[in-house]
């Protein structure tokens, strides 16, 4: 039921909103005109054990559930319709990448990926398909845990997330947020987990894909753990823009 409200009701702003309202925008303003956080260097990593027995649950879901699934999925999906859920699954993220490029100020950047899901939502049918690539139009995918590395948060810890894999505080706690942080979300809140589906096809789509890379590393490292962990930290902190020398980086064999 809507309750009826006096039109001067609506103007007049509740004690202590404007101040509220302040003070959040000089927050913003202030962790946005941060500069990006201290390059890392080297592997924090003290909760190990733990992390290795979270890598060992993760390891045995692959190898008895995702990584069948993905090989099956392979061999039974025409790569037309493969290709057709990733790209479906990567326009639905664009409304976030582009609240996270706004948090980040680069606003050529939410410009770019507004514009990329315009033309791959109405020429690319729903995203299922790229012209927008075509058409020179690249984006970049870009996350909370990048929005927090740009205001100035370091990269804490790393450990290991159940289901989801090599993390660090910072990238942990973006994660959490982008769940929530995209707009699209509420638009097809009443349309069945549009979002999450999608995401967990293009996963299995993406195991299929690049299986010999991650059997590799899972399965033909002589300490998968410790390679897996190498293998983030590096490509994370190069797509962050953040890249330590070699020698910055630990022996991931090393006792």
């Amino acid at each position: 039921m809507v309750h009826a409200t006096h039109p001067s009701s609506r103007r007049r702003p509740t004690p202590g909103a404007r101040p509220a309202l302040s003070l959040v925008i000089a927050a913003f303003v202030g962790l946005a005109s941060c500069g990006p956080a201290i390059p890392t260097n080297g592997i924090s990593d003290p909760n190990e054990a733990q992390n290795r027995a979270v890598h060992n649950f993760n390891l045995a879901l692959d190898r008895n559930i995702l990584r069948p699934i993905a090989t099956s999925a392979t061999d039974l999906v025409p790569e037309p319709v493969e290709r057709g859920v990733v790209n479906f699954a990567n326009n639905l993220e664009l409304p976030g990448t582009v609240v996270n490029n706004i948090l980040q100020l680069r606003l050529g950047k939410a410009v770019e990926n507004t514009l990329r899901f315009a033309i791959n939502s109405t020429v690319g049918i729903g995203g299922l398909f790229d012209p927008a690539t075509a058409a020179g139009v690249m984006g970049k995918p870009s996350d909370f845990g990048e929005t927090l590395q740009v205001w100035g948060v370091t990269e804490g810890n790393y450990f290991e997330l159940p289901f989801l894999g090599p993390s660090t505080d910072r990238d942990a706690l973006g994660k959490l947020v982008d769940f929530g942080l995209n707009p699209l979300s509420l638009i097809v809140r009443d349309t069945g987990n549009v979002p999450l589906i999608a995401k967990i096809a293009s996963t299995i789509s993406d195991r299929g894909r690049y299986s010999e890379t991650v059997d590799s590393i899972l399965y033909d490292s002589a300490d998968s753990y410790a390679q897996a962990r190498l293998l983030y930290l590096q490509n994370r902190r190069f797509d962050l823009g953040e890249v330590p020398s070699d020698e910055s980086f630990e022996d991931p064999y090393a006792q």
